[in-house]
């Protein structure tokens, strides 16, 4: 069973449909106890960070998540749920994530740039390696919505990279942790192909 974490925030629903379309058991949940006995999993996310952070703070999930991590659980992060596995986010201030990872999450600079940047764009595989991105074509065109990125203190853990006013992480994978600020569940035949991999790993 896939445990798709339910703190208040990402469209749940449309990636609880995204696995089952592609015949994968997934369930909903803000339960500390579904996150130790599933398989793998996900968390989605769309908004603030510092929301993000109280929310799983309240349900007690920031620790089952950190453990699970640890374990070697595999963790899928969906755009808001790539930026809290970091340490921190300039997001509204300064407010503390996860830190599962080293970095952060900082906002685009570029006063010629639209932010957010919504809608779709390529990404540049920089580890063909990852599971994730098995038949997945390097320049795949993936769905964005998102104001914030991650810069990682370390570039070895970054998989893939979108340009946006100059090159960022859009995908990472350490180990059993995985996480991509574009959304899968959103970008048609490749982005559901890289569920199913994730399902298959």
């Amino acid at each position: 069973m896939i445990a798709v974490i339910d703190y208040g925030m990402g469209n749940l629903g449309s990636v609880a449909k995204a696995f089952a379309a592609i015949g994968a058991k997934a369930k909903v949940t803000s339960s500390p106890k579904d996150l130790a006995s599933a398989q793998k999993i996900v968390l989605p996310g769309v908004g603030a960070f510092s929301y993000a952070m109280q929310s799983l703070k309240k349900l007690r999930l920031v620790p089952s998540i950190i453990e699970n991590c640890k374990d070697g659980k595999p963790y899928l992060g969906l755009c808001l749920g790539l930026q809290v596995l970091f340490q921190e986010s300039e997001e509204g201030g300064r407010h503390k994530g996860l830190g599962i990872l080293e970095g952060k999450a900082v906002k685009f600079k570029s006063s010629k740039l639209k932010i957010p940047q919504m809608g779709w764009n390529q990404i540049k595989t920089k580890r063909p390696a990852c599971p994730l991105l098995k038949g997945i074509p390097d320049g795949t065109w993936m769905y964005f919505v998102h104001s914030y990125y991650v810069a990682p203190r370390k570039n070895t853990i970054i998989a893939a990279t979108t340009d946006y006013g100059g090159n960022f992480a859009s995908m990472i994978w350490k180990d059993n942790i995985y996480a991509t600020q574009f959304h899968p569940e959103k970008s048609q035949r490749l982005g559901m192909k890289m569920l199913e991999n994730f399902v298959r790993l």
